[in-house]
């Protein structure tokens, strides 16, 4: 089956054929990932299509997208019994090697079906073998496939244990997984040499936080330097500011936001900013993990540091980085802060002409 994006809509028959199925669950994961998508092509939503069939909105995104990796894995290859297995189930599995390349995932589907992991192993184990990828060589004695990179991982892991329990435990996973014989002889090397090598913390995220109304500058546009003409002024766009923190755009090209003086933004040589969900950054705490936050980054700061974050590339799309050891990939800038929105408890407050404290 080919999920293709250029294909007609639906007409009304075929769509109620197509509810029918999914509702009687007709078929396998890839024939409902097919009609969920040829639904949504009938501008049917996704919460829609949950009332019709029953198929919730978060696992119609899941099979949708497992499906992609499933279709992309079946151009590298896969082994008789790995398409069988596959077609048949495992989309929770799939939908957890999006973030893989082409290679790796039909490799990893292979691993998965060999070891017999569930989708939570997998979830665990997908990033190991994405970060072996970004690596330039392989470590001494670890193999190109995704059970080395994973048995790499666990060897990294039982260096850094004293506790012959726990480190016992990630040479048994290492074992495990270990896809070489160099592979495993560096793992075994660890069952005769108890030295302990310990990995440094990553460092804390630099958050700061707007408190007060002095922090919170308004934007303005500026018309140019007099005399000026009635057509300049009117040339000049409305400039409306959005919510958390007063970004400025308008109809052309560009757009401002206000950031507070602080001595780290002067000292920036070419700062830039970027609005991202603070869940989506590495070891961001726990509390506010839900809200929005600017990242200022200085594009002239490509220098690398173990003690910060830099943003960095994958397949073409910014991605945040911090390494104990210098990135495999191209610094595109360094962060130098990350600013959280201000609390307001009451919003009426600002709006108030006048305060008396009684």
């Amino acid at each position: 089956m080919v999920f293709s994006s250029s294909s007609p809509a639906p007409d009304a028959e075929a769509v109620q054929e197509i509810l029918l199925k999914l509702r009687r669950k007709q078929g396998t994961w890839v024939d409902w990932a097919q009609g969920c998508q040829t639904l949504q092509k009938a501008r049917l939503t996704p919460q829609q299509i949950f009332e019709e069939t029953g198929i919730e909105p978060i696992h119609q995104n899941q099979i949708l997208v497992a499906a992609q990796v499933y279709q992309s894995i079946l151009k590298v290859g896969l082994t008789e019994a790995a398409q069988a297995h596959f077609t048949e189930r495992g989309s929770d599995a799939l939908y957890e090697l999006r973030v893989l390349s082409q290679a790796d995932r039909a490799s990893t589907a292979e691993l998965i079906l060999h070891h017999g992991l569930d989708s939570e192993e997998v979830r665990e184990l997908v990033k190991p073998i994405k970060e072996y990828s970004y690596r330039k060589e392989n470590p001494p004695g670890f193999g190109d496939g995704p059970g080395d990179a994973i048995a790499f991982h666990f060897w990294q892991l039982a260096r850094q244990k004293d506790d012959l329990q726990d480190r016992s435990r990630l040479i048994a996973q290492g074992l495990r997984f270990a896809e070489s014989a160099a592979a495993r002889q560096q793992i075994e090397k660890l069952l005769t040499d108890f030295s302990v090598v310990k990995s440094r913390p990553a460092p804390l995220l630099p958050l700061y936080r707007l408190e007060t109304e002095s922090e919170l500058p308004r934007i303005i546009p500026i018309v140019g330097q007099m005399p000026l003409t009635v057509d300049d002024l009117k040339a000049v766009p409305v400039a409306v500011s959005e919510e958390p923190f007063g970004l400025i755009s308008f109809a052309g090209t560009g757009a401002w936001i206000a950031v507070p003086g602080w001595q780290v933004i002067f000292r920036a040589e070419d700062p830039v900013g970027l609005l991202t969900q603070a869940h989506q950054l590495p070891n961001y705490p726990a509390e506010g993990a839900n809200e929005p936050v600017l990242v200022v980054v200085d594009r002239a700061d490509r220098s690398w540091s173990d003690d910060s974050y830099f943003v960095t590339a994958e397949a073409d799309h910014l991605t945040w980085a911090w390494s104990p050891s210098p990135l495999e990939t191209p610094i595109l800038g360094k962060v130098i802060l990350i600013l959280r929105p201000k609390r307001i408890l009451d919003e009426s407050y600002n709006q108030q002409p006048w305060q008396i404290d009684e």
